[in-house]
């Protein structure tokens, strides 16, 4: 019985494949950016290596399905945007400065969100109270 690996299906890729991967993975690197992420951030989230965001981006590697709805989540794109379905602009404008660290906290261990929330809480409370 043949095994199939990852790296023997990435070598396999149709022409169609291959150019599929290669865009989404130049979405994904515009978004990623877009975002104010790096490849390493990304790859925490998604618990996965640096080396295999940067392979993904090239389109050097298949992006699993099952990682694609919280790569579109991340981002607050559709899944129709992220694989190119859908051709409308994803350009959203430039993120707040609060969005982005909303952003970057969610990429943070739960520890540390749940620290910040209480920081924030307390902050709130504060300024309610004045």
């Amino acid at each position: 019985m043949t095994i199939i690996t990852y790296s023997l299906l990435d070598t396999q890729m149709t022409l169609d494949d291959k150019a599929f991967f290669i865009a989404l993975g130049k979405q994904v690197a515009f978004l990623r950016k877009e975002s104010g992420f790096t490849q390493v951030q990304l790859a925490d989230f998604l618990d996965i290596s640096q080396q295999m965001i940067a392979a993904y981006e090239a389109g050097t590697r298949k992006i699993p399905a099952s990682m694609l709805p919280k790569v579109a989540k991340l981002f607050a794109v559709s899944l129709e945007q992220l694989t190119g379905i859908d051709q409308q602009p994803i350009k959203r404008g430039p993120a707040s400065t609060l969005q982005r660290q909303i952003e970057q906290i969610g990429l943070m261990p739960r520890g540390k969100q749940k620290f910040i929330s209480e920081m924030l809480e307390a902050l709130i409370k504060q300024q309610q109270s004045a």
